[in-house]
């Protein structure tokens, strides 16, 4: 089943409990991006923010660490309330952050960028709970999707199933009503949406109308 997961980054900050609100009747997780200005080219949000929506939400928060160093992070994300965190397989260290991950107990994801090729998180197929492929470039809100990236998702789907393992299969990234399908098609079951949602005048609306795209 299709799993839909409004992201924050395009909500409004100075109200994101209400934003958060307006969006939970079709919220299967709570995207939340960590950039840090370095292993992106931009700034976001960290753990205090976390914390505190921790104590507003019940939703499962889907933290999305682009940041360079997650290992020093990653005991600050857990005791704020993340439930999981996706780190990228471009930062060194994949296993042992996996590891830590689960010492941890948070949901344990990697994510991928558009130019990197599927081998490169193959190998951790069985350490994860979720492989979070991007479908643009990571650091910024309302970029196109990137077509060029479906066959990777078909080929994840492929070795995901053929292995028999309970591996979400998530995309981030211009996802909306046209490219959801696509994404769909493709293989993905959980989908990252923030414009698209938080950009519409009426932003439930705007989720319902996903969630009924995506199947």
């Amino acid at each position: 089943m299709a799993r839909l997961a409004p992201s924050i980054l395009s909500a409004d900050f100075a109200a994101l409990a209400r934003e958060i609100d307006g969006v939970t009747p079709e919220a299967d997780l709570l995207h939340v991006d960590v950039m840090d200005g370095h292993f992106v080219p931009n700034l976001t949000i960290g753990p205090p923010v976390v914390k505190s929506l921790r104590a507003h939400t019940e939703l499962y928060f889907d933290c999305h660490l682009m940041i360079d160093n997650p290992s020093e992070y990653l005991e600050a994300f857990a005791d704020a309330g993340a439930n999981g965190c996706s780190v990228h397989v471009e930062v060194d260290g994949t296993a042992e952050l996996c590891a830590e991950m689960r010492r941890l107990h948070l949901d344990v994801g990697l994510a991928v960028n558009p130019e990197t090729p599927f081998e490169a998180a193959e190998p951790f197929l069985d350490q994860i709970d979720l492989l979070l492929l991007m479908t643009v470039h990571p650091g910024f809100g309302g970029q196109s999707f990137m077509h060029e990236v479906m066959p990777k998702v078909t080929r994840a789907r492929g070795e995901i199933e053929r292995r028999g393992l309970r591996v979400a299969l998530e995309v981030d990234g211009g996802i909306d009503e046209h490219t959801g399908p696509v994404a769909a098609a493709a293989g993905a079951d959980t989908f990252v949406a923030g414009k698209a949602i938080f950009g519409a005048e009426d932003a439930l609306g705007a989720a319902r109308r996903l969630r009924a795209a995506i199947g």
